[in-house]
């Protein structure tokens, strides 16, 4: 007699019960694992992963559904049928596909020097399951890549690539360890993976100390001199060193930054790496030295984004960078984090923003959970860091962002190595002792938008019949098809149809804390 699937409320309770379980899940089964987090991680080996497999739709008339929740489902994937009339639910969103917005450019993550550690710290079985994950066509789509252009807290030691002091030719430019044994290679080998090529991103933590008015990399201090003075040079070429030498590799990169959270190098005290820009000091480096220098140089056509930094600078920054003619031509779009974001009003950060300077591009460019000293480090399977996660990814698309990176791709059970034990949490934990990796909960939220989300996708309106807690983003993928992201992060069922009025009704619910994507053809 064949056995009956259990329902997920069993399943967790199993797994509460004994700490293991197995949930379907596509193509593959979860290993799911309970740590006393509010949910489950998936654990993987050298042999065994859960995949959502490869996205295809069914046809006209059929749309397909994937479910993650705080129960235990994760990417679920259902199927329906779009139906010719409504079915009286309350709770109707309207797709408004006349109302378009911006086009998604990708979603990702952080190769830093720790994330690499401990990727590596795996069997080569565990190494190209992880990276499986991330970036083969099986996995969850992530096409954007940050780099950290030499050390940051997520490293083992404090270095640059110049460390010679005087050297403003730069002529001992070198490449670390770090860079030509673990990162290169593991980029290399993601890029082998990918269906698409990698958009790369770097940003840089410090220059040299010898270039840095406090002679250190670390604390409050900042470039030397002025805007067109020689240090200002120097760090200019130091980008363009950087490029060539990671192009040796055949490596190259979409876009660079104009340096990672300048506003913490302007504080007393501050414990890791950091290099303190205003942006009055940024826009002029930017007119008289970066953007020359990328113009000049074999990488004219490299993105350049400003701030790199909290949102809660917008609109200010952006307004005294992009309001200088001189400073702006080189510039193709602004970074935002999301560390602090609730202390300002989206609507007046990035939403002014992307009202004002609509032809520059708004990019998410770093988050993580486990950073505030009041929910530190490593949850392994905390489900309200993936709603945390979801609600910005969803904010940010309805106010004009075009993509979205993770920092660290992998970290250890602590949360590092981080020199400084600046410990935080990420989507993927790596257990070498046991060979083992754990995706967490956050790692299915952000495959909500990453796996579906294709570059090129544009977002279009929608309309809600009443007020509702289901926050929500539509798209249109660049083959016709539709996307719907619906987040519930109240405790209750919600019932709800969509209206699409070139296709149909879609009748479905959305459960209690769960993400949703629902996903259909038009023609």
């Amino acid at each position: 007699m064949m056995a009956l699937p259990l329902p997920a409320a069993v399943l967790l309770h199993l797994v509460l019960l004994t700490g293991i379980a197995t949930l379907s899940n596509g193509s593959n089964e979860c290993m799911a694992r309970d740590f006393g987090h509010g949910s489950v991680v998936c654990e993987c080996n050298s042999t065994h992963c859960d995949s959502v497999g490869t996205d295809s739709l069914p046809g006209l008339g059929q749309f397909a559904s994937y479910l993650s929740s705080k129960a235990g489902s994760r990417l679920e994937r259902g199927q329906g049928r779009v139906l010719p009339n409504s079915s009286g639910t309350a709770l109707r969103l309207t797709i408004v596909p006349y109302q378009k917005y911006q086009r998604i450019r990708g979603f990702g993550g952080s190769m830093t020097d720790a994330a690499a550690i401990n990727i590596l710290a795996l069997s080569a079985g565990g190494q190209e399951q992880l990276l499986r994950q991330y970036f083969s066509p099986e996995g969850v789509g992530y096409s954007v890549v940050r780099v950290p252009m030499a050390s940051c807290d997520f490293s083992t030691r404090l270095y640059t690539y110049a460390d010679t002091p005087g050297d403003y030719s730069l002529e001992n430019f070198t490449l670390a360890a770090e860079d030509t044994n673990m990162k290169i290679p593991l980029l290399q080998r993601a890029q082998a993976m990918s269906p698409r090529p990698l958009s790369l991103l770097a940003s840089a933590w410090s220059a040299p100390a010898w270039l840095k008015t406090n002679g250190a990399l670390t604390g409050k201090g900042s470039l030397k001199g002025r805007p067109g003075g020689k240090e200002h040079k120097t760090w200019a070429q130091y980008y363009i060193r950087f490029l060539e030498e990671y192009a040796r590799h055949n490596l190259t990169f979409w876009a660079v930054t104009t340096g990672n959270e300048p506003s913490a190098g302007l504080m007393t005290n501050y414990s890791f790496q950091a290099m303190g820009f205003t942006a009055e000091e940024q826009r002029d480096w930017v007119g008289l030295d970066l953007g020359p220098a990328l113009h000049a140089s074999p990488y004219p056509k490299t993105h350049l984004l400003i701030l790199d930094d909290n949102r809660l600078l917008l609109p200010h920054w952006a307004k005294v960078v992009l309001s200088d003619v001189r400073a702006a031509r080189y510039i193709h779009g602004v970074g935002v984090h999301w560390y602090l974001d609730g202390l300002v009003p989206v609507e007046l950060s990035l939403g002014t923003t992307h009202h004002l300077y609509p032809e520059y591009y708004l990019f998410g460019t770093e988050a993580c959970a486990g950073w505030s000293p009041l929910d530190r480090g490593v949850k392994l399977g905390s489900w309200d860091r993936a709603e945390q996660y979801a609600h910005d990814i969803i904010e940010d698309l309805n106010h004009g962002v075009v993509g979205w990176t993770d920092w660290n791709l992998a970290l250890d059970p602590g949360g590092g190595p981080n020199w400084v034990k600046n410990f935080v949490d990420s989507p993927i934990i790596v257990d070498p002792k046991q060979d083992v990796f754990y995706k967490q909960p956050t790692f299915y939220s952000l495959a909500h938008f990453s796996k579906f989300l294709l570059e090129g996708s544009q977002r279009v309106g929608m309309s809600s019949s009443q007020e509702t807690a289901l926050e929500s983003s539509a798209f249109l993928r660049p083959d016709g098809s539709v996307v719907l992201t619906i987040l519930n992060r109240s405790s209750s069922d919600v019932k709800f149809e969509v209206w699409h009025p070139a296709v149909g009704f879609i009748s479905s619910s959305s459960p209690a804390h769960s993400l949703l994507t629902l996903a259909w053809n038009t023609h």
